[in-house]
């Protein structure tokens, strides 16, 4: 039988990654904690090499030591669970939407997230009819000020932390209509606080323009952007109300009551670090 290369391994293809899933998988079938000796019995190592593991993984954080010689799974993993509940249910209940959304333009509808000072692309809606040579791939990553996504989250920030975002990135720019001035992308994300919309004006792709609204979370935090995505002299304006329909439509799901779409600054959800 010929293997898909593409399937994920049977087992980790580094031992001790194989053994600290083998200790994990012990302490999460227990509710209390679990003593090194029983670790140790029921994934069959050494108990040094058991203390070793462990002994890590309370660094990380990863596991917790409540009293001596005995173990627990530990907060870092909620943290992370966090993370990925919040990802995967904004995904959830965006996908009939964007799909929706996508019937209605045909054109890319596109899920971002702000992950530190870009956002990642977690879900999209497109076919071939589109036109679009520059189709955004799942997981890929862009700078927060080239995209419309991304200009949504810097306009839920305070000036201050958009200062320190320009600072720390010198706005460096991938098309000739890329904003690399602060004063210009403040300009912008001053209009983004009023519309409740954002734009991106051939600024990540020379012949491509987008157009995007915020999603919102049952605490009112910006925690994703849906955005269409258009060849140049296809974007259509008249796009945005059924683009707010749809993103009140997500933001519903997620328990979102308001009605107000524009932007204030200290809005933004803790952003993905």
């Amino acid at each position: 039988m010929r293997k898909n290369p593409d399937s994920p391994p049977a087992k980790p293809s580094v031992q001790v990654l194989e053994r600290m899933f083998a200790i994990m998988d012990v302490l999460a079938s227990r509710a209390d904690p679990v003593s090194l000796k029983d670790v140790s019995e029921r994934t069959g190592l050494h108990p040094s090499t058991a203390h070793r593991i462990l002994n890590d993984l309370t660094i990380g954080r990863f596991v917790d030591r409540p009293e001596a010689g005995s173990y627990r799974l530990g907060m870092r993993l909620l943290e992370l669970g966090n993370v990925v509940k919040g990802r995967l249910s904004v995904r959830d209940a965006a996908l009939a939407p964007m799909r929706e959304l996508h019937r209605l333009t045909q054109q890319p509808v596109n899920l971002s997230m702000r992950q530190g000072d870009e956002i990642i692309y977690v879900e999209r809606a497109f076919s071939e009819r589109s036109g679009m040579q520059v189709v955004r791939a799942i997981g890929g990553r862009a700078p927060l000020h080239l995209t419309s996504t991304g200009k949504l989250f810097l306009a839920a920030e305070e000036a201050s932390r958009v200062r320190a975002y320009a600072t720390r990135t010198g706005l460096s720019g991938h098309t000739r209509n890329s904003l690399t001035r602060l004063a210009d992308l403040e300009r912008e994300l001053a209009q983004a606080r009023e519309s409740g919309f954002a734009h991106d004006n051939e600024e990540l792709e020379l012949g491509v323009r987008c157009m995007a609204a915020g999603i919102h979370d049952d605490q009112g935090k910006l925690v994703a952007g849906l955005s269409i995505s258009a060849p140049a002299d296809r974007l259509d304006d008249a796009w945005l109300a059924k683009l707010q329909t749809t993103v009140r439509t997500i933001s519903s799901a997620l328990g979102y009551l308001g009605e107000d779409d524009t932007l204030h600054a200290g809005s933004v959800g803790l952003p993905l670090r």
